[in-house]
């Protein structure tokens, strides 16, 4: 859209104190450095493929699928299962053992002996037993009501209805997307080399994105095969429309905690985006119509997206009212100098989630500007001790970086009212109540603040000359968080700065915020511990992707009619 530059040196970005506080975080939208956006635009500017060459599904819509994405260098398969589930098992919870549909993602292509080896294992999920030559596996299912109504329409020749499809926004919803050398899959060191992979989550986005297709060829695939000659198949702007859902729980929050040095590089390329955007001194005739058609979509998405949790709800409303003033000052604001800076200070009157908002779309008209820190956000470092530091040093960093830490008083018990801890059955995480339940001796250790005071505690009365090296021989308990104050000392957004053991914390706000780094939308909180959202509603199919489609945000809106 642009071919502008920054000013010399990059610019001022916000302050992690501002930035790395979880009530912002849990405001958090997508942006055009989203994970998924990164995807599809590679995938068009590269000119990658999608085939279907395998599809045995019976009347009922069971059997096998696969599909085939070739690319420049390589290519890839989707092996698809659909079963029949017994109503009784189905559920959307992480303790669920069978699924309407499980898939794998295969490191080339599949020969009969590997569908074969699939189609045993896929199914079991967490149960099976996967190889090197997989490197996703993934189960969804159907979003049951939907599913049958826009059968039952388009085997009668007809659209399914507008409203339905709209207030659901997705035919089937993944409960689990796993990789990473999880339960035998490929290790990402095997992938992280290659191009198409490099940036994160780049296989699981792509798993995801040819899911979505598999779930609009089963829907024509039943409605042909009950209404023979006479059925319709899903009209185009309603497979561009509709996503995957998916349910997420704690078992996503503590990725935050555990991947600080990943987690700062994410922030700190999204934080330089909107920085180097800010700092732009005009904004171009054509960047301002393009972002306020941006922005006129965006009110319509958000005029659609409809929740029944009270906190959220009553975000979205403030949200809604506060767009149509951005909307008619955004003109004038962008015709004069600081343009962007102006109009995310208007935004920020109006609370974070148009804060947040507006500062995600005014990325939008400057690809050219910023696409190239997508590259950036991935990080193979690993957090190392530092043993020739001096004490005096450590302590100054804990004043530096963690006075957030240091100001609370853990002796009151809503400091640690909760703890987190793995649960024995499904080994995922869960959080429970300090005074409530028994486990707090097996907690996992999201206490960081806590561990920060006790570790501030320790060095006070210290030789300020002595080394980290013997101060740990003597105090091994301190490694861990030795460990993480000293590899955050230069990744300033590599902490949550809040008390992750607290009363008043909320999951739910790390959920939203990895989400959205994702390129999630329509969250959708069931409770403040699980949400339901939407990937790629909005995004091209295979067969509509181009490097312009690529561009569009994935802020859908349904279509007319």
């Amino acid at each position: 859209m642009t071919t502008q530059v920054p000013p010399p040196g990059e610019p001022i970005l916000r302050a992690p104190a501002e930035v790395m506080r979880l009530r912002r975080m849990g405001a958090a939208f997508p942006t055009r450095l989203s994970f998924l956006r990164i995807l599809l635009r590679r995938l068009a500017g590269e000119g990658w493929h999608v085939t279907r060459p395998r599809w045995e599904m019976d009347g009922d819509g069971y059997g096998t699928a696969v599909y085939r994405i070739d690319g420049p260098a390589r290519c890839y398969s989707l092996v698809c299962f659909s079963r029949h589930l017994d109503p009784a098992k189905r559920t959307d919870r992480v303790i669920a053992e069978e699924w309407d549909a499980s898939f794998a993602l295969f490191d080339g292509v599949p020969d009969d002996a590997d569908i074969v080896h699939l189609a045993e294992h896929a199914p079991l999920q967490e149960a099976g037993r996967y190889r090197g030559s997989e490197l996703v596996i993934s189960r969804a299912n159907k979003s049951v009501r939907l599913f049958a109504h826009a059968v039952a329409e388009l085997a009668e020749g007809r659209q399914p209805s507008s409203a339905m499809l709209a207030s659901v926004g997705y035919l089937m919803r993944t409960t689990a997307v796993y990789g990473n050398g999880k339960f035998g899959l490929a290790d990402r060191d095997r992938i992280a080399g290659r191009p198409e992979f490099r940036p994160p989550f780049q296989a699981e986005m792509l798993t995801v994105w040819l899911i979505r297709s598999f779930t609009f060829d089963l829907l024509d695939h039943c409605a042909q095969a009950r209404g023979g000659a006479r059925a319709a198949a899903l009209a185009p702007e309603w497979r561009r429309y509709l996503g995957v859902g998916n349910a997420t729980g704690l078992g996503m929050a503590p990725f935050l905690h555990s991947h600080p040095i990943l987690i700062h590089n994410w922030f700190r390329a999204r934080e330089t985006a909107i920085a180097r955007v800010r700092a732009l001194p005009r904004a171009a005739a054509a960047e301002v119509a393009y972002f306020l058609d941006v922005l006129c979509r965006v009110r319509a998405h958000v005029a659609s997206w409809r929740v029944a949790d009270e906190i959220q709800a009553a975000r979205i409303a403030e949200l809604e009212a506060a767009l149509p003033e951005i909307e008619a000052a955004a003109p004038a604001l962008l015709a004069g100098p600081d343009p962007w800076g102006a109009l995310a200070d208007r935004a920020a009157g109006h609370g974070l989630e148009c804060e947040e908002l507006i500062l995600a779309l005014m990325l939008e008209p400057y690809g050219d500007l910023i696409d190239t820190l997508g590259e950036e956000m991935a990080s193979d470092d690993a957090p190392a001790i530092e043993p020739a530091m001096m004490l005096g040093a450590l302590r100054a960093l804990l004043r530096r970086d963690y006075a957030w830490a240091l100001d609370i008083d853990f002796d009151a018990p809503e400091a640690q009212a909760r703890f987190w801890y793995v649960s024995e059955e499904k080994l995922e995480p869960r959080l429970g109540e300090r005074s409530e339940e028994p486990g707090a001796e097996r907690e996992r250790p999201l206490h960081v603040a806590r561990d920060v005071r006790a570790l501030a505690d320790a060095l006070d009365g210290s030789d300020a000359d002595e080394r980290v090296a013997a101060f740990l021989l003597r105090r091994p308990e301190h490694r861990h968080i030795v460990r993480r104050v000293q590899s955050a000392a230069h990744r300033p957004y590599a902490e949550i700065r809040d008390n992750l053991i607290a009363a008043d914390m909320r999951p739910i706000d790390m959920l939203r915020c990895k989400l959205a780094f994702f390129g999630a939308s329509k969250f959708d909180p069931k409770s403040d511990r699980w949400t339901r959202i939407a990937l790629f509603q909005g995004a091209p199919t295979p067969e509509g992707l181009t490097p312009e489609s690529a561009e569009t945000p994935t802020f859908a809106v349904p279509p007319e009619g």
